[in-house]
């Protein structure tokens, strides 16, 4: 379970890292922008942008609970990721990520481009909007990211489960809280 959450925790790092252009002026401190929609407080929340009932249908495991991961903001891009870790049996099923960067002006085209770019392996997905990337990292995850813009915000949505799950499997959960943000 501990390294699911320390290549989940990782990944974050690395997707908010790489996936904005610029970095956030250091001079002054950015205002926070109250969320103006439901939609963007929510997308704030994981948990509620997937529930743990439709994981345990994608990974046909009953009793999956969801628990709040980490948050992990960074200055220098602004993106400000929430986690949602769904557990069964006190043991990692997989984790929802969900990095807003607000303030920035990003397409999410080149945000997926930017991840398919650093990890190697990394292969299209089908059916996306503005695209969908899935990989399998050293720490034996799998993971599927697409982004989109939600009211005028890039958001960046990644699901990182066990190496088993295929792209098939993921697409419809990232699809599922993208549809909800």
């Amino acid at each position: 379970m501990r390294t699911l959450v320390v290549a989940f925790v990782a990944f974050a790092a690395l997707t908010a890292c790489s996936s904005a252009e610029k970095p956030a002026p250091s001079s002054s401190p950015a205002p926070k922008p109250a969320p103006s929609t439901n939609a963007a407080a929510a997308a704030l929340d994981p948990c509620k942008l997937l529930p743990a009932e439709a994981v345990s249908k994608a990974l046909f495991l009953d009793n999956l609970k969801a628990v709040p991961g980490p948050a992990q903001d960074s200055t220098a891009n602004g993106g400000k990721a929430r986690s949602c870790e769904y557990q069964h049996d006190g043991k990692a099923a997989g984790a929802l990520a969900v990095t807003r960067y607000e303030g920035k002006q990003g397409k999410p085209a080149e945000m997926v481009a930017s991840i398919k770019k650093a990890k190697p392996g990394a292969k299209d997905v089908p059916g996306f909007p503005d695209g969908a990337v899935y990989y399998v990292d050293d720490q034996k995850t799998a993971t599927l990211a697409s982004a989109e813009l939600v009211s005028g915000t890039p958001v960046l949505v990644n699901y990182t489960g066990p190496a088993k799950m295929t792209a098939e499997q993921i697409a419809p959960l990232v699809k599922q809280a993208l549809a909800a943000s």
